[in-house]
């Protein structure tokens, strides 16, 4: 999942674009939950808004927060789970909607490169699942037929990131897919989710942020980037109308299941991407008996409410920081940004304060404070990353080549802004699908994990994922809690999960893995995020093609090393 600025501290967490957001039901893990202690306070709880009569007495996961979830993992590398929040593993039950009758034709809904073969079709579903009489929602399929009938072994479909990416993934599936050995066995389904792509899309009005972007907000701009958030609701609910209420993780889960009856399929095979993979995780809990193998590629905590998810982003950019840092301090002879991972460390917070001082200072100490976590994540360009610094600490010094030469080396760092590109309207499922779980509405939980992230977690616009979102001031109220995942009824499947991925911290895959009794591929030493397919490492893509085509998962703790190598630069002598 890709974090992009949606506007002065907003951010777009969504897979390739991607995003991600979760939940799970183990005890050790690395994210959060609705119920999380808010970092850096221990003992104080950064509850969201629920009132205490209405947590249940039961439900399978709830416990109470017992450690700071940003807290190193136990002696085993194990991380505590934190969290919890009221959730259903069932959905009521409406009268069954008349099964869709695809009609398939060659023209594709948009100009992107397709595989000759593939079909396209569309099909009405309910806009509310509990009142399939109502109102309708399109939604965009597509199908590439198996290439070698004799084996074919079923369908295929797979859900990326977000929510509410377009990472390539959606109705343009089958191109992704159609050169690996699941074209021979599967029927490759793509399908646009509801509110998205050629899908009946869900709109919000662009607000236009007002608050500076800046990594490190002082505490006077707080109450200006709370009110960017409650004007951005706002904006999402003039955009979005009544279809906002009916955007969710569970309702793309039954859309999924409307596709598989269309398709007159009695199970799915399913691949999900970070945010896709909980929706994956989400159908198997809700329809255990139609779901056959499945792989979760980058996932976020099966029990973290959004907010938790957005927090555990800053621990994870953090740990890749803290792993370039150390490498870098041991190459001191090559850089010479100090020894050991402090004095590197230092040397960064030295360039950040020389470029605050230059003329439109706060901008590029955002832009190096950004470079920095996302470039730590790309163990291939941990020397580049340490050059830059070394090299921004020159220019931006007393007499050195100034914020023109400072901008060079930065460039690449842009940000990004809803108005550069979205004109006056722009998809808000993000927005929506986050709403399911509750959000803080005491603007001083906030404010307070920011002042906490800004210090601890300044890169990759770590205080950011801390600030309010659109979900402290919601305007409406889910229709329904949020799954309680489980597996009971499909057979084990396959969790993918980088150690370094900074957008679903690693310990959301364990998590996931523990919690459905899936064996987890873990890739070592990688900052990668969607894996499988999409980040050209063979080695994964083997595993889980042995797994998915014929059926053979891979051994308890297997590893991969991640397809982007460090620079082979010796350390120094000892």
């Amino acid at each position: 999942m890709l974090v992009r600025d949606l506007g002065h501290g907003a951010l777009l967490v969504a897979a390739r674009v991607t995003g991600c957001a979760g939940h799970c039901d183990g005890r050790r893990w690395e994210r959060g939950g609705a119920a999380l202690e808010a970092p850096g306070r221990p003992g104080r709880p950064g509850r969201a808004r629920r009132d205490p009569a209405r947590r249940p007495a039961a439900v399978p996961g709830w416990f109470e927060p017992h450690r700071r979830p940003w807290a190193d993992p136990d002696p085993n590398g194990r991380y505590e789970v934190a969290t919890n929040w009221p959730g259903t593993g069932t959905a009521r039950v409406p009268r069954e909607f008349p099964t869709p009758r695809p009609r398939w034709s060659a023209q594709p809904f948009d100009d992107r490169p397709a595989v000759p073969g593939t079909e396209y079709t569309t099909l009405d579903v309910p806009r509310d699942h509990t009142d399939p009489a109502g109102d309708r929602v399109t939604l965009a399929v597509s199908r590439l037929r198996a290439a070698d009938p004799a084996r074919r072994r079923g369908v295929l479909l797979a859900v990326n990131g977000g929510p509410g990416g377009d990472g390539g993934l959606g109705t343009s599936l089958p191109a992704r897919f159609a050169r690996t050995a699941l074209h021979q066995v599967y029927d490759l389904i793509g399908f646009d989710p509801r509110g998205t792509g050629a899908s009946t899309p869900l709109y919000a009005e662009v607000h236009t942020p007002t608050a500076p972007f800046d990594s490190r907000p002082p505490d006077a701009v707080f109450p200006q980037l709370a009110e960017d958030m409650r004007q951005r609701e706002l904006a999402c609910e003039r955009g979005g109308g009544a279809l906002r209420r009916h955007i969710s993780t569970r309702n793309t889960a039954r859309d999924m299941d409307l596709i598989r009856r269309a398709l007159g399929e009695s199970r799915i095979t399913f691949v999900g991407y970070a945010y896709g993979a909980y929706v994956g995780a989400v159908y198997g809990s809700m329809f255990p008996a139609h779901l056959d193998r499945s792989v979760l590629d980058s996932c976020v905590g099966p029990r973290w409410s959004w907010r938790e998810q957005f927090l555990w982003q800053g621990d994870a950019v953090h740990r890749n920081v803290n792993q370039w840092a150390r490498w870098t301090g041991q190459r001191h002879t090559v850089f010479g940004l100090g020894r050991g991972r402090g004095q590197v460390l230092t040397a960064v917070e030295r360039a950040a304060a020389l470029l605050e001082d230059q003329p439109g200072g706060v901008r590029l100490r955002t832009l190096l404070d950004g470079a920095v976590g996302t470039r730590s994540a790309d163990r291939a360009r941990w020397a580049e990353l340490a050059r830059v610094v070394g090299a921004l600490l020159a220019v931006a010094a007393p007499g050195g080549a100034g914020p023109r030469a400072c901008e060079e080396l930065l460039a690449e760092q842009s940000t990004w802004r809803p108005a550069d590109s979205e004109g006056t309207r722009r998809i808000g499922v993000l927005e929506a699908v986050t709403l399911e779980h509750e959000w803080p509405a005491d603007l001083e939980v906030y404010y307070t994990d920011m002042r906490d992230f800004r210090k601890r977690f300044p890169y990759g616009y770590g205080v950011l994922r801390a600030q309010p979102w659109v979900g402290a001031f919601r305007t409406f109220e889910p229709a329904e809690p949020p799954t309680v995942l489980r597996r009971d009824g499909y057979p084990r499947g396959l969790v993918v999960q980088a150690d370094g991925d900074p957008m679903d911290h690693y310990a959301g895959g364990v998590a996931m893995a523990e919690l459905l009794g899936h064996r987890l591929l873990t890739v070592t030493d990688s900052g990668e995020h969607e894996i499988y397919v999409l980040g050209a490492n063979p080695r994964v893509d083997e595993v889980v093609h042995r797994y998915l085509v014929d059926g053979v998962l891979p051994a308890e703790d297997t590893t991969c090393r991640g397809a982007a190598a460090r620079p082979d630069i010796p350390a120094d002598a000892l």
